[in-house]
């Protein structure tokens, strides 16, 4: 292909400059007469010539090249050389003739990469992006920096691919390492745009959208992660990273069907994936195959036993009960020495759960302990900031400023919110409603917490510190378009034509405020459960993600007073609009209940709301089990066999904890 040539005046493409200047500290060698100095000496004379003179430039490099045959960096001058005095064919020629010398010179794929592109040969420069990403292998900075990412040391892992960016930004490898940091610090939004980045330099980068699709997943952008699933599978359906990434969407979208299906034909043929086993386990589980999903468990454990989230699923059935033997594996696996924090964390909540099943109180707490310890470490709650975010909300919601807004918003009545505490009884809760004709059950929805964002940190902004206040700036046609966007994002979700739909994401009570503007019609559920027998059960449950305040008894006491305080607050400034659940009154008087709270939706009652446990719909949440069994009384005061190691959850409970389960004056 002829290159077209650019003006003889064409600046530089961004990056190829700059590196010539560094030419001086390469660690240049040659066996000539000239001495090392010499050659560094020459090669910066000629660099200085790029931008001014880059004829003379060109000249300086052959000379260097006739002395010191094939030398890589005189010749990489001479293609920066080439390419600014407008020879661009020279200069791609330049560089080929050098790649096919050394296929192992990455900087030379790259550089040629960035001068295709510049030329509009997309193609090429993508295959030349790739030829860089597999030289790589043989570059000292990225090898240091993988290296550092395998030990868990981000921090200089990622100094040094900041370093080697800042010189050539364009490194598709080092961008990607970079998202991998970013993503396991959770710096999520981060990830996604460096992974875009490294996309749009070469999107045959296969490796990196495998990446870019899981970030979307935790970013809870499932559609987007699907498109990105779906062209890799265009490219190879037979990939088993391929199809395994493909069905957990299909799963997180709630395609379970299609997931399962994906997950069978792929252990199929690949059959030793004991982490394929477990996600397979794991859809299983959600449309309640709880039989098959043991068996995927332990057949995931009979190919890697040191696999903690495996043993943790199964204990997180919460109907099942480990075997002697099953106790002593999980024991010898804690033992070793060369357990990953992530397995011996998970293995900790499992072996806790086994020994509660067993008695062993004393010994399921310590186990418990020992897994909060590692995640509560690793996660930094800050409890702090949650009480100063419930107290500048309740400085904002005053009846005033939500009677300034009343009619504003989006006036559909769709939403079903039901917040609170995880493991206070929302699941139950969800599945009684879900069961009634006019109500379909989805799942915990991200998208509230997505809007919550985007008023926290507005375009240009820094630092997530707006919100709440900056509600107070939203004019009433923008409450309405929130309220709108939110029914948009959830769509994807609703897979039924029930006019009604839950979303049971328990966290959302920091913003029953916003819900109150954005969608005033909405129905808001409070479930609330004895504090000690919440707090304690959150203690004792490993969540997938986030819930960070779980992981320390005073933190997790903190966290539940502040709930309380937000709650009694707006049962103050706008009555009647949160209707309360209370665990133990719907154990002990389960029809009353529910005819209340369908009475407060406007919703005929129906029988099979009483029958929820014959309910075959998709559950995810840690009580998926358990909702497919009638009601049972054995939870409410089981707490109280871990009393003696409660101090720090009761001393953080306060006032809370005797005036339960009303919140007590003045809080």
């Amino acid at each position: 292909m002829r290159l077209q040539q650019p003006p003889r005046q064409a600046s530089l493409p961004q990056g190829l400059a700059s590196e010539a200047f560094r030419a001086e500290a390469c660690g240049l060698t040659a066996e000539t007469s000239e001495s090392v100095g010499g050659l560094a000496e020459a090669l910066a004379r000629a660099a200085q010539l790029l931008e001014a003179r880059p004829a003379l430039a060109v000249r300086q490099a052959r000379e260097i090249l006739a002395a010191i045959p094939g030398q890589p960096e005189a010749m990489r001058l001479l293609a920066r050389a080439q390419w600014a005095a407008g020879d661009p064919d020279g200069a791609a020629e330049t560089l080929r003739r050098l790649t096919t010398a050394d296929p192992r010179d990455a900087a030379a794929w790259r550089q040629l990469a960035e001068l295709l592109q510049a030329l509009g040969d997309a193609p090429g420069a993508d295959g030349a992006h790739l030829s860089a990403v597999e030289a790589g292998v043989n570059d000292p900075l990225l090898a240091q920096a993988a290296l550092a990412l395998r030990a868990e040391r981000l921090a200089p892992a990622e100094a040094a691919l900041r370093q080697r960016l800042k010189a050539e930004p364009t490194d598709v490898a080092a961008i990607r390492m970079l998202a991998e940091v970013a993503a396991r610090l959770g710096r999520y939004e981060e990830a996604s745009v460096l992974l875009a980045r490294c996309l749009e330099l070469s999107p045959s980068f296969h490796e990196a959208r495998r990446a870019y699709a899981q970030v979307l997943q935790r970013q809870e952008r499932p559609l987007e992660a699907l498109a990105q699933a779906e062209r890799l599978m265009a490219i190879d359906a037979k990939n088993p990273n391929h199809g395994m990434l493909m069905a957990s969407i299909l799963a997180r979208l709630g395609d379970h069907a299609g997931a399962i299906g994906l997950y069978e034909d792929l252990l199929d043929r690949y059959q030793r994936q004991p982490k394929g086993w477990m996600s397979y386990g794991h859809a299983l589980k959600t449309i309640g195959r709880r039989a098959d999903a043991v068996a995927a468990y332990q057949r995931a454990l009979g190919q890697a036993p040191q696999l903690g989230e495996v043993w943790w699923s199964l204990a997180n059935l919460k109907t099942h009960r480990f075997a002697p033997a099953d106790i002593a594996a999980m024991q010898a696996q804690l033992a070793r020495d060369d357990l990953n924090e992530e397995d011996r964390l998970h293995l900790d909540f499992a072996l806790a759960k086994a020994l509660e099943d067993e008695g062993d109180f004393a010994g399921a707490f310590a186990e418990y302990a020992k897994g909060n310890a590692i995640r509560h470490a690793q996660l930094r709650h800050a409890a702090a900031g949650i009480s100063d975010q419930v107290a500048r909300t309740r400085r904002l919601f005053t009846p005033e400023f939500l009677a300034g807004r009343r009619g504003a918003g989006c006036a559909a009545r769709d939403p079903i919110f039901i917040v609170g505490l995880p493991r206070s009884g929302s699941t139950l809760v969800e599945q009684i409603l879900a069961s009634h004709s006019q109500i379909e059950g989805t799942m915990e929805l991200p998208d509230m917490l997505a809007i919550v964002q985007r008023l926290d940190r507005p375009p240009g902004s820094r630092r997530g510190d707006a919100y709440p206040e900056a509600i107070a700036d939203v004019s009433p046609d923008e409450l309405a378009a929130l309220g709108g966007d939110y029914l948009t994002r959830t769509r994807a979700h609703r897979q039924t034509g029930r006019p009604l739909f839950i979303d049971k994401l328990p966290n959302n009570w920091l913003h029953v405020g916003l819900i109150q503007l954005i969608l005033p019609n909405a129905t808001i559920i409070d479930a609330r459960r004895h504090p000690l027998g919440c707090c304690l059960s959150g203690y004792k449950q490993h969540f997938a993600r986030g819930q960070a305040f779980s992981y320390d008894l005073a933190n997790i006491g903190r966290y539940y007073r502040d709930y309380v305080g937000l709650m009694a607050h707006f049962d103050a400034v706008s009555p009647g609009k949160v209707h309360r659940v209370i665990y133990e009154r719907m154990v002990a008087d389960t029809e009353g209940q529910v005819r209340a709270l369908l009475a407060h939706l406007g919703l005929p009652f129906e029988d099979a709301c009483l029958r929820f446990w014959t309910n075959d719909r998709p559950v995810r949440t840690a009580s998926s089990e358990q909702v497919r069994r009638p009601i049972f009384d054995d939870g409410v005061d089981h707490w109280r066999n871990f009393e003696p190691w409660l101090g720090p959850l009761k001393a953080a409970l306060g006032p809370v904890l005797d005036a339960y389960p009303d919140a007590p004056a003045g809080l």
